[in-house]
């Protein structure tokens, strides 16, 4: 098997798929062309020039796609090769499709017709009260989990790297400079590109800093980033959007398309082959994956086939921005399949490389050394990019490790292995990070809206205290897990939550779809893959509490974990329980009369 034949099959399968099944679900089941007629966007209706802010398409598409994409399409794919290239592929571009385009399309849709509510109020709008109740309190756990998943991630590519800690860093003044010249002149093509090039002159220069003075503060340890990334994260959260959420996700999305383009470009060059056989001799688990590949192979790939994270995306930021209702479906559902090939073309860096060399940077030392594998290329890599990368875990390695072979296998490149890899490390820091500042602004939302019902002066979001205090306490939740966490004990956690997160996102859509819709039968587009994400997660939840955190002679033995695991567990059973009986009631009322109510109740 080459990479060439993945690569164009799996781009011709999701353009095709978006040109038909986005269409059928923008026109005929959600019915986005009427919307346009009966009301307004969120954006202009409660344009507040903070939060709730009219935007330009491409931008909105450029903070969505950046927020989304986040360390699940990096990392998830590189872990789930344990199992062999064709379970991940299988998943992400069924997933893909049938479930995570589909969900994030119906998230955004429901989210605009609510006023660009949080999604706890959300559901408890169209489940009831208890749902919403259980729905806020699963996304509190949900939203502080994933922060901390994602900014391990971070840790582990920034520790003791100035240039990429420098590079990164110096993207926040020129996003801020950016989004200040853009609301002054609105000339969006010139901010562009004069913010594009500062950050490229800025990764190009951070290669000279090691050594200097400025090079030796910036050499920094994960357990200073630990706390430097919430503090960040908290003026990400509490300053208005256009200052700077917009505009860094804008410009971090020419960098992310460049790179997976010139990805796409490599492979074709090359036509690297895939080394790994279709199914591994892990199935039932490895050292990478401890589970097996059902139902692990869905929770791993947390992202690029379908996520609950972009629940807290859809709702929390990108339902204030989009211009126009037609702005949805290239917005979510194309911005899901530009995921799914980034996912696609992360499994294929690792996949082409030698699989005792992969084996040997995911695994510990002393597991590698029970596998009994050789080392094929390892020794001439780590002269290559100038770097020890046996026992280097989390698979932000070996993507870098990966990309950087098929770039350098270019004959003009074959001397900039070390530049590449310290190029795609920063640029996973900045993949990450954008999804970072979407989800801890979104956790600010969250927290205001659930905690205003205990404390009403919390709900007002044009409270300066309430949203100082919301952001800080959003950080501290995640700052702390960050702080006392591994790669290890958190991912499957992550994994777990966010499909669950994704299994009560399609659960509120299918609602939604019951109700709006002129044919009942629409709703399957949600229950379809709601059956499967929701038994997976489940499965995997079970699996994980009483083989691993609960179980005292595992590496991952972790009680914290496992209550959390068990509480979220339970309140996905309740919400599920209820929007059942929401559904019969429902189902009594004819479909025009419901098609009504629905058009009333946001009217």
């Amino acid at each position: 098997m080459n990479a060439v034949t993945i690569v164009i099959g799996s781009i011709c399968i999701l353009m095709i798929a978006y040109r038909l099944y986005g269409t059928f679900m923008a026109a005929k089941v959600l019915r986005v062309q009427e919307l346009e007629k009966e009301m307004q966007p969120p954006s202009h209706k409660h344009d507040d020039g903070k939060d709730y802010v009219p935007t330009n398409k491409w931008v909105t598409f450029g903070h969505h796609f950046a927020a989304i994409a986040a360390a699940g399409p990096l990392v998830g794919p590189i872990l789930a090769a344990q199992f062999g290239y064709l379970p991940s592929l299988l998943w992400l571009l069924i997933g893909a499709v049938i479930g995570g385009a589909v969900h994030d399309l119906v998230v955004l849709v429901a989210a605009m017709r609510r006023d660009g509510k949080s999604f706890s109020e959300i559901a408890k709008e169209e489940l009831g009260p208890v749902a919403g109740f259980c729905t806020g309190l699963a996304m509190l756990f949900i939203i502080t989990i994933t922060m901390a998943g994602l900014s391990l991630v971070v840790l582990n590519a920034l520790e003791r790297n100035p240039w990429g800690t420098f590079a990164v860093g110096i993207t926040i003044p020129i996003a801020m400079a950016v989004g200040i010249y853009h609301r002054k002149t609105g000339n969006l093509k010139l901010a562009s590109i004069v913010g594009f090039t500062l950050i490229m002159v800025a990764v190009i220069f951070g290669q000279h800093i090691e050594g200097t003075w400025l090079g030796d503060i910036l050499t920094l340890e994960s357990s200073t980033l630990a706390i430097i990334l919430p503090i960040y994260a908290f003026f990400a959260a509490a300053l208005p959007v256009w200052l700077l959420l917009q505009p860094r996700d804008y410009l971090s999305t020419f960098m992310k398309v460049g790179v997976f383009g010139a990805l796409i470009v490599g492979v074709l060059f090359i036509n690297p082959t895939v080394q790994f056989p279709a199914f591994t001799e892990f199935l039932g688990g490895g050292p990478v994956v401890t589970g097996p590949v059902w139902p692990f192979i869905s929770i791993t790939i947390a992202c690029g086939a379908i996520s609950g994270f972009h629940v807290f995306v859809s709702s929390g930021t990108t339902s204030k921005m989009i211009n126009r209702w037609a702005d949805a479906k290239p917005v979510a559902f194309g911005g899901m399949l530009v995921e799914c090939v980034v996912a696609i073309m992360a499994l294929i860096a690792a996949v082409s490389l030698q699989p005792g060399d992969y084996f040997a940077i995911n695994s510990t030392p002393e597991k590698y050394a029970e596998l009994g594998m050789e080392t094929v290329h390892l020794a001439e890599l780590e002269e290559k990019v100038e770097m020890d990368l046996e026992g280097r875990t989390g698979g932000a390695v070996t993507l870098a490790v990966g990309m950087t072979e098929i770039f350098t296998a270019i004959p003009w490149f074959e001397n900039l292995a070390s530049f590449f890899y310290q190029f795609v490390i920063l640029f996973e820091a900045v993949f990450i990070l954008t999804a970072i500042d979407a989800g801890t602004r979104t956790a600010r939302y969250l927290i205001q809206d659930f905690g205003g019902n205990f404390f009403k002066p919390l709900k007002n979001m044009n409270s300066l205290g309430a949203n100082i205090f919301a952001s800080a306490l959003a950080c501290v939740m995640w700052g702390y897990l960050l702080l006392s966490g591994d790669i290890s004990s958190v991912w499957a956690l992550f994994g777990v939550s966010n499909q669950l997160m994704a299994s009560i996102g399609l659960i509120v859509g299918a609602t939604v779809i019951l109700k709006i819709a002129k044919k009942r039968r629409y709703m399957l587009t949600c229950l379809i893959p709601l059956a499967y994400l929701f038994v997976t997660v489940m499965v995997a939840g079970y699996w994980m509490i009483t083989n691993v955190y609960l179980n005292p002679e595992a590496g991952g033995y972790n009680v914290l974990n496992g209550i959390l695991s068990i509480i979220m567990l339970v309140l996905g059973v309740v919400i599920l329980v209820f929007a059942i009986k929401k559904w019969t009631e429902l189902w009594k009322i004819p479909q025009p009369q419901l098609n009504e109510m629905a058009r009333r109740e946001v009217a």
